[in-house]
């Protein structure tokens, strides 16, 4: 009897994990599987994380929850890329143009803090790039910054201080 019912949970554990897993496709995937980090957009700001960081847990849930970033990003691709993992990516960034794995690239782009948010536009010229965790406020401003292109006539922290973003 005890087999039975071990046995019945098992199946049970695997149909709900397939049944989450089912229709789970990244937005930016192609059928081959790579993810492509190549905006659509005049903008992307690329959020480069760690499975265990708890600030890129947070910055998450400010993204979906915080009205005022919500309205920010819209208009500007944003991707995600996984430290850790072998997942292949699909690039345009710094220059290059490739594919790698998600690991491999965080590596070249030097990434060591999480998460590190990197501003690029649709050329792959990187404009700007934020280690580490930053407020609702103060990043709303940064993707504004970036957006209506004042980075081409201002230094991102004198453009903050204008701004009473910090």
């Amino acid at each position: 009897m005890s087999r039975l019912i071990a046995f019945l949970m098992v199946l049970f554990s695997i149909g709900l994990t397939l049944s989450s897993c089912k229709g789970e496709k990244e937005k930016n995937s192609n059928p081959a599987g790579t993810k492509s980090l190549i905006p659509q957009s005049p903008y992307a700001m690329l959020i480069v994380e760690s499975e265990s960081c708890i600030y890129c847990k947070q910055l998450d849930r400010d993204l979906q929850r915080d009205p005022q970033l919500k309205k920010a990003v819209e208009g500007m691709d944003v991707l995600r890329l996984l430290a850790e993992s072998n997942a292949r990516v699909k690039y345009r960034l710094d220059g290059k143009e490739g594919e790698s794995t998600e690991e491999d690239l965080a590596r070249a782009l030097g990434v060591r803090a999480y998460p590190h948010i990197i501003f690029y536009n649709s050329q792959g010229e990187i404009i700007l790039r934020i280690p580490g965790y930053t407020p609702p406020k103060t990043l709303a401003c940064v993707i504004r910054y970036v957006k209506e292109e004042f980075y081409k006539k201002e230094n991102i922290n004198q453009f903050l201080q204008r701004e009473g973003c910090v």
